[in-house]
């Protein structure tokens, strides 16, 4: 990870402390930005749910970079996606860094 993608995750990370108490994994991140992008607003969700919420989430993120677009809205309002194109073939690492760095431009954008 670059200096700078460690710095600015690390302030991303004390903001999220800061408002809800303990520090979030990138799960927890990808699921905040689920409920946010979906409405999907409840106290529990199952863990099918979960998964759900963060599928949404890396759509959304990656849409910005052509990735993925918004199909539609389902009768119960969640987000489908479509692929646009394929997602470049990366190591785990390499893979992490690219949905973090989308999730930086995420809450920059907020």
């Amino acid at each position: 990870m670059s200096e700078t993608l460690e710095e600015r995750w690390a302030e991303l990370e004390a903001q999220l402390v800061e408002r809800f108490g303990k520090k979030p994994d990138l799960n927890a991140i990808l699921m905040l930005i689920g409920i946010q992008e979906s409405g999907q607003h409840k106290q529990e969700y199952t863990k099918e749910e979960k998964q759900d919420l963060m599928h949404v989430a890396v759509c959304h993120l990656l849409s910005g970079s052509g990735y993925y677009t918004l199909e539609r809205l389902d009768e119960d309002g969640w987000p489908h996606y479509a692929q646009l194109k394929p997602l470049p073939a990366l190591s785990l690492r390499d893979q992490e860094n690219f949905i973090k760095d989308h999730v930086l431009l995420y809450f920059d954008q907020l």
